[in-house]
């Protein structure tokens, strides 16, 4: 699916124009309903892709999160090698890497939050808090980058409105995280620490936590990294946005979003580096190692990157001030819900 995606974004009607030396494609304010589709079906993808990448989390013992967030940060450099090949390596912006580096710092709670409050509540928070960063700053104009419009502006508030609503709302959901009984989670005859090969301590700080202290913490690490994670992407709109200025070091940039996906996964994995190197300082170089994350880490960022790619193509033909309230954490709600029963409706025993 990847090659496929992004082989598609090379040919027509995807293929780019050359007008003033910059690179560009068809992008906003068109009517073209072909185009409109194409936005659509990308984000669709990216909705998708963004909600699951984290499911392994779930069934994976990855104690603190340090070594997972490491090892899918590793992914997402490695995918993105694989784009910026496919892509004929267009020039490298390190601007973009600073992105990267707001993203690779969010990542270093998505463990913690997960234990905290669950997949499904976790995302759906910070996906609230990401969409409202990604969408005030876009909409805007926030950080140096050029305010966009959109043809109907009271259908696109709305939309933020119950973004905000629906996350305040989420606040109040309560969660059945650490409730469940060992034996739902473990194999009976596997010992969990061997099975898992950890080395060092395995016991992550979120786990001594009381019921209440973990929701609050859960909760603020999951706006905290929503905020991060939305304005990730400011970067790379703020040298969009200053490429046809003569007196910015942006002149010339590229429009084509998909140009600085490499250099923004730069970022991730050097900040990523650098935190891992910290935390095996700090724990004496003792750190909690789990040999059986590395196969799912890599597969959630090889889900991170394909949806960013696909959520890139997206803005071309949307824009970021659309796309950013198009992508909601619906697929990750459902996960929890459906999948891991972290929400469940109780029925006061007086009703029965």
């Amino acid at each position: 699916m990847f090659i496929l995606v992004l082989e598609a974004s090379l040919q027509t009607p995807w293929s780019e124009s050359i007008t003033n030396g910059l690179r560009r494609l068809p992008l906003l304010g068109s009517s073209n309903t072909t185009e409109m589709a194409y936005g659509f079906v990308a984000n669709s993808i990216a909705v998708i892709l963004y909600g699951s990448n984290f499911v392994p989390v779930k069934k994976i013992e990855t104690g603190d999160g340090m070594f997972f967030q490491w090892v899918n940060c590793a992914s997402i450099l490695v995918v993105s090698m694989i784009g910026d090949l496919i892509l004929h390596s267009p020039k490298f912006h390190p601007l973009a890497m600073l992105g990267g580096a707001a993203w690779a710092t969010g990542s270093l709670t998505v463990v913690p939050v997960v234990k905290a409050i669950g997949l499904g509540l976790g995302v759906c928070i910070w996906g609230s808090s990401s969409l409202l960063m990604g969408w005030i700053s876009s909409r805007f104009g926030w950080f140096g980058i050029e305010a966009q419009e959109v043809a109907r502006p009271v259908l696109n508030y709305c939309g933020a409105g119950l973004c905000l609503l629906s996350g305040l709302i989420l606040f109040f959901v309560r969660t059945n995280v650490g409730e469940r009984p060992h034996s739902e989670c473990t194999p009976l005859l596997i010992n969990r620490i061997v099975n898992s090969g950890v080395y060092g301590p395995s016991e992550s700080w979120v786990d001594v936590m009381g019921a209440k202290r973990k929701r609050c913490v859960g909760c603020l690490l999951a706006v905290v990294a929503g905020l991060l994670y939305g304005a990730s992407f400011v970067p790379i709109l703020y040298i969009k946005s200053h490429a046809a200025d003569h007196d910015s070091i942006c002149y010339g940039a590229s429009l084509y979003d998909l140009d600085y996906v490499f250099a923004m996964c730069c970022g991730i994995y050097l900040t990523s580096t650098v935190y891992f190197s910290i935390y095996c300082v700090a724990m004496r170089n003792r750190p909690r190692l789990f040999s059986r994350a590395i196969l799912p880490g890599f597969l959630s960022g090889l889900m991170w990157t394909l949806a960013t790619y696909c959520w890139f193509l997206a803005n071309n033909y949307l824009s970021a001030v659309v796309t950013f309230p198009i992508v909601c954490a619906v697929i990750a709600a459902l996960w929890g819900c459906l999948v891991f029963k972290e929400v469940k409706v109780s029925v006061p025993s007086e009703q029965i």
